[in-house]
C-alpha cells in the first residue's frame, strides 16, 4: 500500500495540531524546535543518475526512488541513495513514468539531458507534483512554452538547479548578482540602455570543450544501456558513446553545447540584474563559421539587442580585452565589482535591497509561492540560449518578435522553435 497523498498528510498534521491543547503531542510531530514532522516532510526522486544528479541526492526532502536507463549509474546512484536515507525501501526504476505515477513522491528533479526535460517536467505536472528541474530549461524554446503552459494549468511548484540570481558569487565575476543589481537599480550606471559582457575578460568561461564529432562510427550498444530509451524523443541514430553520457552537449539534438551548459548559469543573473525577466530580445546576431547539422562546433560572438538598446554580448573569443561586466551612459562595473563611478561601494552601501525572493523550495511549495527562479523567468533566460543556439546552428543573424515568440521573415529557424519528436515520444501537453 502506498503513503499517503501530501494533502492528506498536511490535513492530518492539522488534526493533531487542533488536539494539542487537550493532549500531549511530541515535538517531532508538531515539528517544533526546528524539527520537521514526518507528516509534512516532503518526499523526492531523482530521474537520471548521471553526473549531476550527484548533488541532487544532497538537497533537502527524503529520497524514495532514482531511476536511470543505464542500469549501472542506475545500481551506484540507487546504492547511494539507500545509504543517505539509512534506508532499503529506496526504489530504483528504469522507467520514469514509474516514478511519477506514484502518489507517496512530491518532488520530481529532472536530471536528463536537456531533450528530455519538457517531457519530463511536463508529465510531473499533469501528475501535480513539484518540479526541481536542471538547466537549460528546455531543449527549444517550443518545449519551454509547453512547459510552462503545463505547470500553471497545474499550479504546481518549479525551480531550475541555478542559484546565482539570489545566492553566492557569480562565478569569475567576484561579486553577487545582488550587489550588482542594486547599482544598477539605483541609477549609478545611468538610466540606460546598458551592456553586459559575458566572456573570459568578465570571468566567464563558455566552455567550448562541449563540441560534436562529425562522421561517428556505429558502434555496439552496451547490454547495461536502453539506448533506444535514452534518446526518446530525440531523432533516432546509429549509436556511438561519444553521442551519449558526459558528451552528450556536442550534439544539436540533445543540447547546444557550451551555450547550453553555461548558459542558464550566466545569462539568467544577468536578465535579472538588467531587469528583464519579463522581456526578451528583439534581435540576435552570430559571428561563427558554418555548422555542422548534427555537431555542435564554436562561435566567436553572439550579441542580443532589446527594444531600449540594451544589449548582452557573449565573447567568446576574449577580444574585448577591457569589458566591463556592466555599463551603463554613466558608469561602468568590472570583473570584481569594480567601477569607473565616484564613491562607488560607498554608494551601493546606501542603496535599498532589492526586493526578497523565495529561495527555500520547500516553502515555496508548502505556501503556493513562486520560487525565485521558476517556470516564468527561468523560461526567458532559457530562450535567451535558445535564441542564441538557433541562431548558431543556422549561422545567420536573426529578427525576432517576442509578442508572436517568431523569428522575422525566416522559416528556418522558425522551423526550430518546436524540434519534431519522434511518433512514440509525441511532447505530452
Amino acid at each position: 500500500m502506498s503513503s499517503p497523498s501530501p494533502i492528506t498528510r498536511r490535513k492530518a498534521l492539522g488534526s493533531i495540531a487542533s488536539l494539542a491543547s487537550i493532549s500531549i503531542v511530541p515535538s517531532r510531530v508538531l515539528g517544533l524546535n526546528g524539527q520537521t514532522p514526518p507528516s509534512e516532510e516532503l518526499t523526492r526522486a531523482l530521474i537520471g543518475c548521471g553526473g549531476i544528479s550527484r548533488s541532487h541526492l544532497g538537497m533537502p526532502g527524503r529520497i524514495l526512488a532514482v531511476c536511470d536507463v543505464d542500469s549501472l549509474r542506475l545500481a551506484e546512484r540507487l546504492g547511494q541513495a539507500q545509504e543517505k536515507e539509512g534506508s532499503k525501501d529506496v526504489k530504483g526504476y528504469h522507467d520514469f513514468r514509474e516514478i511519477i505515477a506514484r502518489d507517496d513522491i512530491d518532488i520530481i528533479h529532472t536530471c536528463t539531458p536537456p531533450h528530455w526535460h519538457a517531457h519530463q517536467a511536463i508529465a510531473a505536472a499533469n501528475a501535480g507534483k513539484a518540479i526541481w528541474g536542471e538547466k537549460p530549461m528546455s531543449r527549444t524554446i517550443g518545449e519551454g512554452i509547453e512547459m510552462k503552459k503545463a505547470i500553471h494549468k497545474a499550479g504546481v511548484a518549479f525551480r531550475l538547479n541555478t542559484w546565482f540570481r539570489f545566492q553566492s558569487t557569480f562565478y569569475g565575476s567576484g561579486v553577487t548578482a545582488r550587489q550588482v543589481k542594486k547599482a544598477v537599480d539605483g541609477g549609478l550606471l545611468g538610466k540606460g540602455p546598458f551592456k553586459a559582457t559575458l566572456s573570459g575578460v568578465t570571468g566567464f568561461n563558455w566552455k567550448f570543450n562541449w563540441v560534436g564529432r562529425t562522421n561517428l562510427k556505429e558502434e555496439a550498444i552496451p547490454k547495461h544501456f536502453d539506448y533506444d530509451f535514452w534518446l526518446g524523443p530525440a531523432p533516432y541514430k546509429p549509436y556511438n558513446a561519444h553521442r551519449t553520457h558526459g558528451t552528450f552537449r556536442g550534439y544539436w539534438d540533445y543540447d547546444g553545447g557550451g551555450l547550453g551548459d553555461m548558459g542558464q548559469h550566466y545569462l539568467d543573473p544577468v536578465q535579472y540584474i538588467l531587469g528583464k525577466d519579463d522581456e526578451l530580445p528583439i534581435s540576435i546576431e552570430i559571428d561563427a563559421d558554418p555548422q555542422d547539422n548534427d555537431a555542435v562546433g564554436t562561435w566567436r560572438r553572439i550579441t542580443y539587442t532589446y527594444e531600449d538598446g540594451t544589449t548582452i554580448v557573449l565573447d567568446g573569443e576574449n577580444k574585448d580585452k577591457d569589458a566591463a561586466f556592466i555599463e551603463g551612459p554613466e558608469g561602468k562595473i568590472f570583473k570584481g565589482f569594480k567601477s569607473d563611478v565616484t564613491g562607488f561601494e560607498q554608494k551601493v552601501k546606501e542603496l535599498p535591497e532589492p526586493e526578497a525572493q523565495v529561495t527555500d523550495f520547500h516553502q515555496a511549495i508548502r505556501e503556493k509561492k513562486k520560487f525565485a527562479l521558476n517556470e516564468n523567468n527561468g523560461f526567458n533566460s532559457c530562450t535567451l540560449i535558445n535564441l542564441g543556439k538557433i541562431a548558431h546552428r543556422i549561422n545567420q543573424s536573426l529578427q525576432f518578435d517576442p509578442k508572436k515568440m517568431k523569428f522575422i521573415d525566416n522559416e528556418l529557424a522558425n522551423s526550430l522553435i518546436y524540434q519534431k519528436d519522434r511518433e512514440k515520444w509525441k511532447l505530452p501537453s
